[in-house]
Parts: C-alpha cells; sequence; structure tokens
C-alpha cells in the first residue's frame, strides 16, 4: 500500500524546499496539528541520519529517524521514516517528496511507502494533511 498526496503551495519553489530542510524552519511547521517538535537532528545531506522528537498534545514524546537518500535543490527529496520504537504494525518507509515549479506557487507531491494497514496508511495521510496545513501557515508568516 502507499500513500499519495499532493499540495499546491503559495510560495515559490526554492522556499517551499528550504522549510522542508531547514532544521529551524521544518521545527516550527512539521507534525499533526497540536505537535510540537522540541528538538531535531535534520543534516538534510545525502546519507545522513536524521532524528525528529515529537511530542504529541498529551503523552510522551517519542522520536522519527531515518536516512536522507536524495537531497536535490528544489525539486526532489527522499528520505526513510521509522518510529524508533516501532508500532508492531509499522515498518521502515520510503518518502518521496517532488516540488514542481508553478511560477509563484510549488505543487509538492507526496509518495509514502509501504503501509502494512490501511488504519496506518490512513493515520499518515491525516498527519501529512495537518503538516501541509502547517507549512502553508508558517510560509504566510514567513513571507
Amino acid at each position: 500500500m502507499a500513500l499519495e498526496f499532493g499540495r499546491t503551495i503559495e510560495a515559490p519553489r526554492a522556499t517551499v524546499f528550504q522549510a522542508f530542510t531547514d532544521p529551524d524552519a521544518l521545527a516550527d511547521w512539521w507534525g499533526p496539528e497540536g505537535f510540537a517538535i522540541p528538538s531535531l537532528e535534520f543534516p538534510a545531506r545525502e546519507g545522513e541520519a536524521y532524528r525528529i522528537e515529537m511530542s504529541p498534545p498529551e503523552g510522551d514524546p517519542f522520536f522519527l529517524v531515518g536516512e536522507f537518500r536524495e537531497v536535490s535543490p528544489p525539486k526532489r527529496l527522499v528520505f526513510t521514516f521509522v518510529w524508533e520504537e516501532p508500532d508492531p504494525d509499522d515498518v521502515e518507509m520510503c518518502a518521496e517528496l517532488g516540488f514542481d515549479d508553478l511560477g509563484d506557487s510549488t505543487r509538492v507531491t507526496l509518495r509514502q511507502t509501504p503501509f502494512k494497514t490501511e488504519a496506518r496508511l490512513e493515520l499518515h495521510r491525516a498527519g501529512w494533511g495537518d503538516s501541509f496545513d502547517k507549512l502553508e501557515a508558517f510560509l504566510r508568516r514567513s513571507v
């Protein structure tokens, strides 16, 4: 099973790509609604590992970890994606993001695979949807 998602963002491609690769920017908008990012190590370079601490509105923080597979500014970003202590229904996934230049806006496409269950796919779809909403709000504040 694959998650495929797209959104047109009202900002230039280089700006949107930077929001995905700059640790300070990412900490501002990443994650579902209500989540905070207290800490992250995010060297957006091919072959480098990353680690993001995610703090839900209620409950204990947890960590997302992975490795950058491709960093091609401002067109493409590919990284692995797994929880540090995975749920039994999770496996290491690969998130592929494309950034298409539309002039004053950018079409961001996401393909994330694989998913073991439909429920986990839908959980990630909701999380990415919230994250993209937060990204748009961040970019409106930043521009």
